[in-house]
């Protein structure tokens, strides 16, 4: 029997078989889940459709995150087709290409916006959407990155500035929420070779760089993420709440970063 046997998940953000909510659902569906997923835009569903066929995924549905109006009705078919929902995903995030390809303080004021409105004000409005049809327990989670919150990813600019406002949201949504003993947290990966980090200038470097410096030598995939996701939303992590739980080798413990030694060489 799968830790999730019998909870309803919806996956909100799923671009295409490299993204980190593919992890996620095959983790689910693995796990026994009844899966949703909704996807961003009319360009991403001729590559949505057929993963969903994969899970056996019977609701799919496009929401735009930026109109409330879409959330709504996203909202009532989620609760005419599954009752309650026991697993909320946020794997969405949006910047502007121009935003990340230049100095931070040249980011424009319409940037800063829209990359906050899809990146975080999304997450807050998804919560506050769905809270009705919440089973008490539910989990909630989102995808951040701690490296380019915390501290500087160089050209994650505005994109970062958005994922440390994401997570001190998981933590004030993991503050209201506890009384109804919802749990708030936040994953962050280290880098993965997604359709949104094709975006971020020097990614590949970055991502060499990761499995050279990290402590476990290695990069990590969207099947470790779903892992993690999968106890974050069992009942295994039923005490912990408003954390940001890092997946990715160890990278976000070093200060100094030094090549490593070969391993048996001094």
């Amino acid at each position: 029997m799968g830790l999730l046997e019998g909870k309803n998940a919806l996956i909100f953000g799923l671009a295409n078989e490299r993204s980190i909510a593919w992890g996620i659902t095959q983790a689910f569906k693995r796990e026994g889940a009844n899966l949703g997923i909704s996807y961003a835009g009319e360009a991403l569903e001729r590559r949505v459709k057929p993963l969903a066929e994969q899970v056996e995924c019977k609701w799919v549905e496009e929401c735009d995150v930026s109109k409330d109006e879409y959330i709504a009705a996203t909202v009532g078919k989620a609760a005419k087709h599954f009752g309650k929902i026991d697993i909320l995903v946020h794997s969405i995030a949006f910047a502007g290409r121009e935003e990340l390809n230049k100095p931070y303080y040249q980011t424009t004021r319409e940037g800063f916006k829209t990359a906050m409105d899809i990146s975080v004000f999304s997450f807050v409005a998804l919560v506050n959407a769905f809270l009705p049809i919440l089973n008490p327990g539910a989990s909630i989670m989102c995808l951040t990155y701690g490296s380019g919150a915390v501290k500087v990813a160089p050209h994650y600019n505005v994109m970062g500035v958005a994922k440390a406002a994401l997570e001190s949201s998981t933590r004030y949504l993991a503050y209201d929420l506890g009384p109804q003993k919802m749990r708030v947290n936040a994953i962050s990966a280290g880098p993965i070779r997604t359709l949104a980090a094709a975006g971020v200038g020097g990614f590949r470097d970055m991502y060499k760089h990761f499995a050279d410096m990290s402590p476990l030598r290695e990069n990590v995939t969207i099947e470790d993420v779903g892992n993690l996701a999968v106890f974050l939303a069992s009942d295994l992590s039923k005490r912990i709440t408003g954390e940001v739980v890092y997946v990715d080798s160890g990278f976000n413990i070093m200060g100094v970063q030094m090549a490593g030694k070969e391993e048996g060489k001094e």
